[in-house]
């Protein structure tokens, strides 16, 4: 479990570093949350996580691993995205979907935090 977080980690970064480089050159800064939230979320936090199930690799193999790397990676994009969409259109009718998204990932990040505590020893 612990290359699928790295993995999906790298893939988040590129396209936080593709948000940033846009944001740049077209100077629409109104977009910095998102680009913060996938550099923060998305590659950081999975590579840390990653790197946790790769110091304990029995919390890796567990069925909140599982269900942790998909809430996150479901919750995420969906967050993100409806983020965006509410930036972007400046409409509030996306924020719901900002919402579930959140709360999506929160359920995952519990997940991890229990699993963690479960297993992580010395």
């Amino acid at each position: 479990m612990a290359a699928r977080f790295i993995k999906i980690a790298a893939f988040y970064f590129v396209i936080a570093i593709i948000l940033g480089i846009v944001m740049g050159i077209t100077k629409a800064f109104s977009y910095s949350s998102v680009h913060a939230h996938l550099n923060l979320v998305g590659w950081v936090s999975l590579a840390i996580i990653g790197l946790v199930y790769y110091a304990y690799p029995a919390a890796g193999k567990t069925a909140l691993a599982t269900w942790h790397f998909w809430l996150h990676n479901i919750g995420l994009p969906v967050m993100q995205g409806s983020l965006f969409l509410m930036l972007y259109t400046q409409s509030e009718g996306y924020v719901v979907g900002t919402i579930i998204g959140s709360l999506v990932l929160g359920v995952g990040i519990l997940l991890f935090a229990i699993n963690v505590w479960q297993h992580a020893r010395d």
